[in-house]
């Protein structure tokens, strides 16, 4: 017998079989052989079709119990269309295999080409995928990339104790001092020339200096290090101006809108407090963020209020899907009352964009719920924002704050 390869046939018979009787294999393929061999004519005999290939070999599944058979018949085909449903429909005309009645049905006729061509297109995604990650960088990325490296290259050494610092350190009147050589790396890349670093925990001498001479502004990370730096250099220069990067961040990371929303909140020392644990006092997110006074009743009643502003089975279900599809997105949505999404918006750009807005209900995004965040919330009516994570006083709030786990 012929046999067709897989790989040139076009279509696949699949026909069920059911016997009252028990019968082998062979018993079936002869049955179809024999019951339809003059029945179509010449062109269509069954035994030369596989002689020449264009009908593959037949396959049969048969399982018997309780004395009956019953299987499927697979038979490929590389005729066109009109004439393999012409092969199907002439193996219901089956009656008998064997010394059995026989009941031959053809389920479906599936055309292997479309498997293949999902198969393909399958195939090409993943192939297009792996081209885009390992491919040359865009004309943006290799400009960035060079303003970077210029950047860099644009990094002096300053004074004697050589100090990592910007360009235009000794032309205006202002310097921003920062902790490391990255971070002076970061204001460069956005376009800010007259910062310094201190290199170390310790203040330089070229800093006193210079903080005689210079408007100086003090901008360090946002976490125990920055407190413990400013503290120290508080107490041997003269500085003008302190800020600080958002918390649990450091100026090295920080985004070009960080950078200079920091600045222009920086405050005079005076209007900061360092305790004996050297603790830092933020005036600057109190200017961020202004609660309205709780009335007495209030403060004593934190559990009334958040029963108050629970969350519905919907509501939290609903919340939960959104989180769970904003993972890694840093990205956030703007919910109305009925739960329909008004809007998404970069985690970047959510403090600026609610402050345009009044009808928001809850928000959801991917990120940690700050200060900043949690008071632009409360300006826009929000009653909702569910973070990944949070790092307010919710007691301290009307606005009901979750978290991805808390869902």
């Amino acid at each position: 017998m012929g046999k067709i390869s897989p790989v040139s046939s076009k279509y696949i018979v699949q026909a069920s079989i059911s016997i009252e009787g028990v019968v082998d294999k062979p018993d079936v393929i002869g049955a179809v052989f024999g019951q339809t061999e003059g029945l179509l004519g010449s062109e269509l005999e069954l035994r030369e079709l596989q002689r020449s290939g264009r009908i593959g070999r037949i396959e049969v599944n048969l399982d018997t119990r309780n004395g009956k058979t019953s299987g499927m018949i697979n038979i490929p085909s590389s005729l066109d269309k009109a004439e393999t449903s012409i092969i199907a429909a002439a193996m219901e005309i089956i009656e008998r295999i064997g010394p059995c009645n026989a009941k031959i049905k053809v389920e479906r006729i599936e055309d292997v080409r479309v498997s293949k061509r999902n198969y393909v297109v399958s195939r090409a995604k993943d192939l297009l995928r792996n081209l885009v990650d390992s491919s040359m960088p865009d004309s943006q990325e290799l400009a960035d990339e060079v303003m970077y490296a210029v950047r860099v290259m644009e990094i002096r050494e300053y004074g004697r104790d050589r100090l990592p610092a910007g360009p235009a350190i000794d032309e205006g009147d202002e310097v921003v001092v920062v902790e490391g050589r990255a971070d002076v790396v970061n204001l460069l890349k956005h376009g800010i020339k007259n910062g310094i670093a201190m290199n170390g925990t310790s203040v330089p001498d070229t800093i006193v200096e210079l903080s005689k001479r210079k408007i100086m502004t003090v901008f360090v990370d946002g976490d125990r290090g920055g407190e413990l730096i400013l503290k120290a250099i508080l107490m041997v220069a003269d500085i003008d101006y302190v800020t600080r990067a958002p918390d649990g961040k450091e100026v090295e990371e920080i985004t070009k809108k960080e950078l200079h929303q920091a600045l222009r909140a920086r405050v005079v020392p005076q209007q900061i407090r360092i305790d004996k644990s050297a603790a830092l006092q933020k005036p600057f997110e109190k200017q961020q963020l202004t609660r309205p006074q709780q009335r007495p009743e209030q403060r004593h009643t934190p559990r009334a209020v958040r029963q108050e502003r629970s969350m519905t089975p919907q509501e939290k279900d609903t919340f939960r899907q959104i989180s769970e599809e904003l993972i890694g997105t840093r990205a956030a949505y703007l919910l109305d009352a009925k739960l329909n999404i008004l809007g998404k918006v970069p985690v970047s750009e959510l403090s600026l964009t609610l402050k345009g807005l009044s009808n928001v209900y809850a928000i959801v995004f991917d990120g940690v719920a700050d200060a900043e965040i949690i008071g632009s919330a409360e300006a826009s009516g929000a009653k909702h924002v569910i973070a990944m994570d949070s790092r307010v006083d919710r007691s301290g709030t009307p606005v009901a704050i979750a978290t991805i786990n808390e869902l």
